[in-house]
């Protein structure tokens, strides 16, 4: 699998099928690599991703994220590579151990230490590649530094000790809201050759106002989540800049808004960091908030 320039990050939440399957081929027509998929709430985001994979050419389709709480880890290694086989080495999977409000508060399961969660689950995913060995009584456990051979994945990661695990035991890191500062500290942690993806909102308005608005809006749920604020802290920002839907210094720092160029540069900085791929992440204004303004991401599919 080689990851292109920029990803397409979105969410089919509030969307049919049939339209999502029509913005996988419009994202695909445009030239975009990639189609990241947020995590949902309504839908099995695998099962999607097949329907996706079937209806498209060339096109990756991406989890951003699929949540480890949702399957059993054989069944996730299952369902991976079944949607690898199916789509000729199509499918991305992007894993992460979710936040406590989700876990715990909406699905009233336990919310372990994210970094031990993690570790273990992939454990567990990995033991699973090898089911003749397991079935046979013995089951077979991997040495340090050694690789099973399994299709791709990356890791939902914000922290050092999460950013270090996504380099060991995955193929990179995909970070979401984070600013460029973090992409290069990423890059520091997982070394030269892993994937590194940060998901970026972009926001192709001039009006200061308006675009930060917009910002806000989409933002507010994680803004809200202390696994954000956590990794915020590192590069600056303080409880000030949580308050009345993030402060406009953490916005600008975040979010790639204003003209085109403006937005582009923005984005640079994070392959200037050490980015592999860049997601965006389109966000429209006032009216057409929650829909894909689709004259952007046009426009940015020339510099892709």
């Amino acid at each position: 699998m080689e990851l292109s320039r920029f990803g397409f990050w979105t969410s089919f939440e509030s969307t049919s099928l049939a339209e999502a399957v029509q913005v996988a081929q419009r994202v695909e027509s445009l030239g975009y690599g990639t189609l990241w998929m947020s995590m949902s709430l309504r839908r099995d985001l695998l099962v999607t991703a097949s329907h996706l994979l079937a209806n498209t050419q060339e096109l990756i389709v991406a989890t951003g994220i699929q949540a480890t709480f949702d399957r059993l880890p054989s069944t996730m290694a299952a369902g991976q590579r079944t949607l690898d086989e199916l789509s000729g080495g199509r499918f991305l999977l992007g894993l992460g151990v979710s936040h406590p409000v989700v876990v715990h508060e909406l699905h009233g399961l336990e919310y372990g230490p994210p970094l031990t969660t993690m570790r273990t689950y992939l454990d567990a995913m990995d033991q699973a590649l090898n089911p003749a060995a397991v079935l046979g009584g013995e089951v077979p456990h991997l040495t340090d530094g050694e690789t099973p051979d399994r299709p791709p994945r990356v890791l939902a990661a914000l922290g050092p000790r999460m950013l270090a695990l996504s380099g060991e035991r995955a193929d990179g890191a995909h970070p979401y809201f984070m600013p460029p500062e973090h992409t290069h500290e990423a890059r520091q942690i997982l070394g030269p050759d892993a994937w590194l993806c940060p998901e970026v909102k972009v926001v192709l308005d001039e009006d200061p106002s308006r675009a930060r608005a917009a910002a806000r809006a989409m933002g507010a749920p994680n803004i809200g989540l202390e696994n954000y604020r956590k990794a915020w802290r590192r590069f600056g920002f303080g409880d000030a800049d949580f308050a009345d839907g993030g402060s406009d210094r953490l916005i600008d720092a975040t979010v790639a808004w204003g003209s085109q160029a403006s937005v582009e540069r923005f984005i640079q900085r994070h392959f200037d960091a050490g980015a592999t791929q860049v997601c965006l992440h389109f966000i429209a204004t006032g009216e057409d908030f929650g829909t894909i303004p689709w004259k952007a991401v046009e426009a940015l599919a020339a510099g892709r």
